[in-house]
């Protein structure tokens, strides 16, 4: 693995310092910020105005709206998935998940980074991912509903920072600054899909500026997007063989369907319609500034479940109720709406600044073309489609912020920053309608029982202060310290220290010291399902219900960091700057998801307490399981992680163009310290879904050429190795799954066909790059069944969707852009 590696970035290297030497000599004395994106003010990792990125004492990444426009995807999951090292989307998900995927950073948790928007927390998604993987139990704000087209640059913070904003904050944060201009318009539209197997896709959007008034601006965006169906995998392994033969043991008119025997399409994209508006206004009454933003969302998807044999339910005279199967859908109505309000001004020589930020996100869940299996054979009647209830989330949020320069003698005065905080959180789960929480529900998803179904609520209220100070030219240091006081936790105090000092221009170093503290989200705490296949069903316990202390579970705690961090900043020549920056992060009491506890395996009966607390909790198993149990979350790990990330950037003059050089790069190892809840429930699985389910590398080589009127942008993403512990039955045994290092091609060529309009094409993994198909158990195949994959699967030929690059190949698109 490391020889990869080592082999990728010595060539890499190489490339960057060959195009340094060829114009090191040409090269000007002088940077520009459009040359050098250290040069652009920041506003994030520090209370003071006027710090570029190139000064910071913190890691800061920037990426400008210009670079997000050159990715094909007009997805900002999928965009800084592309450009952020240290950034990873989830590519796949089960039930619900598949429709609204989530991120993180560092390796560690969605739920330990913090999203603002201008400054001002974002609030969380109201799905929460359940589904076993990297990304298990993240509910944090859902970038997906942000479009591109709206976003002036976002600042990442790679480093812990919950002593300056709060919980949350552990592994960094995400700053994503909305456009502000006052003039211009501009509009695009994107198409393309898949080499094969669907997801076809488009976009359109459009932002235009504005004057408000004489000293005022208004920004709007709007944005329009699909996503197909795609399909991937081959035989249900139920009718077909890896060949795509019908298993001779399958009536033959099972054969005949249409597909057959190609039949489930689980494993793939979601359709997905989202329709997204966003606008940003301000205005100078001159002593005081007023600022507004606010943003709308609605996303309607439907994500293919398992396909559901024709036997699944049978008509009083043993013929079926549906001769060539179903493939059950999971659908979702989301609305999602958020907006802030401020005032901000002069205070003597320091500032003040007020504001209040709510959002809510609200998803009603159904599942459609399904059946109720006891349903019918209970009354002979079953409806196809069942609403089974809703998820919603909310957070208030109101800041005072100050600051004051003091002058102390130092070569600068000394900043002094202040404030508070009020949050005010809600997360609730409403009942299904009858015929969804009707003994065992639909298939693929129930609904929400009456015992699933609350609403929750909670208050935090935090102070904090800052010191940011300059004794000599060379030398800062940053002190950071807040206390957080929750209705459902109690107190935390959570400190930060960091310092950088410049030897020179040319070189500086840089290290924080911090402490972090995350509440349990509410949906942690509270979420409440039942997952369910072909083969199982697991209900999902609430960490704080009563049925969980029955199996001996207690409430959750919240999490707490500790963190260090190292590193350099260098401008060995002009124009060229070079980043590194080691850290490691320990969080104790860390939430995770169990692995599944059984309580029944074919006849045989694993656990009576497991079903009693399903029973306690009023659900109702499906029958037809083979394997039926529960999970849950709790406080059952210790967790180190040690990482490094470093970049390179560099503009070369050439004879056929400028070309924009970066090279950039994480390396992360996430180890169990602690098993807090012992092997059998947070068993080798769940401990590999920690520690080797995300690629513990991502390195990045990209090249912008710019010549007259086309531009052509290459980048090179080598993916370190992933692996996780699967197991075809529960967890009586274990296999492991596994995709090698993985290198994958972006390109995309750009033409101006006139001053204001622009066209481009481009593809996503261009040469079609697949992860490994999952395995087969040696000597399962039989006449009648088409064998049981590692991971219990039921499609043969199936793509490993622990693929960081995702499990459809090449996506190619052309895309039309007008800027007035």
């Amino acid at each position: 693995m490391m020889k990869r590696l080592g082999n990728f970035l010595s060539a890499a290297s190489a490339l960057v310092l060959a195009a340094t030497a060829q114009s090191a000599q040409a090269a000007p004395d002088n940077d520009s910020a459009g040359d050098n994106p250290g040069e652009a003010i920041i506003v994030t990792g520090t209370r003071q105005t006027g710090i570029r990125a190139a000064d910071s004492a913190a890691p800061i990444s920037l990426i400008d709206s210009g670079t997000l426009t050159r990715v094909g995807q007009p997805n900002l999951n999928q965009a800084l998935t592309q450009i952020a090292p240290s950034f990873a989307a989830q590519q796949f998900g089960g039930d619900v998940s598949n429709l609204t995927l989530s991120a993180r950073l560092r390796g560690l948790s969605p739920n330990h980074t913090l999203v603002l928007v201008n400054g001002k927390r974002r609030h969380n998604t109201a799905s929460f991912q359940v589904s076993g993987g990297a990304f298990q139990g993240g509910a944090a704000p859902d970038i997906d509903l942000i479009p591109p087209s709206a976003i002036a640059r976002i600042e990442i913070l790679t480093d812990g920072a919950a002593a300056q904003y709060g919980s949350d904050a552990i592994a960094g944060v995400i700053n994503i600054i909305l456009k502000d201009a006052d003039h211009g318009f501009s509009a695009s539209v994107t198409g393309g899909g898949y080499y094969q197997g669907g997801g076809s896709s488009n976009a359109q959007s459009a932002n235009l500026g504005t004057k408000l008034g004489e000293k005022g601006f208004l920004n709007l965006t709007v944005q329009h997007r699909y996503r197909g169906y795609s399909q991937q995998g081959g035989a249900d392994r139920r009718v077909g063989n890896v060949d795509g033969s019908i298993l001779s043991g399958v009536p033959a008119s099972w054969g005949a369907i249409a597909g057959s025997p190609n039949l489930n399409p689980i494993l793939g994209d979601a359709q997905n319609y989202l329709t997204t508006a966003f606008a940003n206004a301000g205005y100078d009454f001159g002593a005081v500034q007023a600022y507004a933003n606010g943003s709308f969302s609605r996303r309607v998807a439907n994500s293919q479940q398992n396909y559901r044999l024709p036997n699944r339910i049978l008509k009083s005279d043993g013929s079926y109720l549906y001769p060539g199967g179903f493939v059950p859908l999971i659908g979702i109505h989301e609305q999602d709406y958020a907006g802030t309000v401020g005032l901000k001004g002069a205070l003597g020589k320091g500032t003040w600044d007020l504001s209040s930020t709510y959002g809510k996100d609200q998803i009603d869940v159904w599942t459609l073309n399904s059946a109720n299996a006891s349903l019918y054979t209970d009354t002979g009647y079953t409806p196809r489609n069942f609403y089974d209830g809703q998820f919603t989330s909310s957070q208030w949020t109101n800041n005072l912020d100050l600051t004051y320069p003091v002058e102390v003698g130092f070569v600068e005065p000394l900043h002094l920053a202040a404030g508070a905080e009020f949050r005010r959180e809600t997360y609730g789960i409403v009942q299904g309608d009858g015929p969804s929480i009707y003994k065992e529900g639909p298939q693929a998803y129930p609904g929400f029982q009456p015992t699933d179904a609350g609403r929750h609520a909670r208050r935090a209220f935090s102070l904090y202060g800052d010191i940011s100070a300059k004794p000599v030219a060379a030398w800062q240091v940053n002190l950071a310290g807040r206390f957080e006081h929750y209705s459902d936790f109690g107190n935390a105090f959570s400190f930060r220290a960091n310092s950088r000092y410049d030897f020179g221009p040319d070189f500086a170093l840089r290290g924080t010291v911090n402490t972090g503290f995350r509440a349990p989200n509410l949906g942690e705490q509270y979420y409440s399902a039942t997952s369910v296949s072909p083969t199982s069903a697991v209900v999902q316990l609430p960490a704080n219900s009563d049925a969980a202390k029955l199996l001996g579970f207690q409430n959750l705690k919240p999490e707490r960091s500790t963190g260090i961090s190292g590193g350099f900043v260098a401008h060995p020549i002009p124009r060229l700057t070079i980043t590194a920056d080691a850290y490691a992060t320990w969080i104790r009491n860390r939430i995770v998801a169990t692995g599944t506890i059984l309580g029944k395996s074919g006849t045989t009966i694993v656990s009576q307490a497991v079903l009693d607390a399903v029973a306690a909790h009023g659900n109702v198993l499906d029958p037809a399981a083979t394997y039926a149990g529960v999970s849950l979350f709790a406080n059952g790990a210790d967790t180190r992680t040690l990482g490094a990330e470093f970049s390179a950037n560099y503009p070369v003059s050439t004879a056929i163009g400028k070309i924009d050089l970066s090279l950039a790069g994480s390396v992360n190892d996430t180890k169990l310290t602690r098993n807090r809840l012992g092997s059998t429930l947070f068993n080798e699985g769940a401990v590999s879904n920690l520690e080797t389910a995300a690629a513990p590398y991502k390195v990045g080589l990209g090249g912008l050429l710019t010549s007259g009127k086309w531009t052509v942008n290459l980048r090179e993403t080598l993916y370190g190795p992933v692996s996780a512990r699967v197991s075809p039955n529960s967890g009586a045994t274990w296999y492991t799954s596994r995709i090698a290092p993985s290198v994958i091609t972006d390109l995309e060529l750009g033409y101006k066909l006139s001053s204001a309009i622009d066209l481009a094409i481009g593809a996503n993994n261009l040469f079609n790059r697949k992860p490994p198909l999952v395995p087969l158990i040696p000597g399962t195949v039989t006449a009648t069944s088409g064998g049981t994959l590692i991971n219990g699967g039921t499609v043969l030929n199936a793509p490993n969707t622990l693929s960081p690059f995702g499990i459809n190949g090449g996506y190619y698109y052309a895309r039309l852009s007008i800027a007035l």
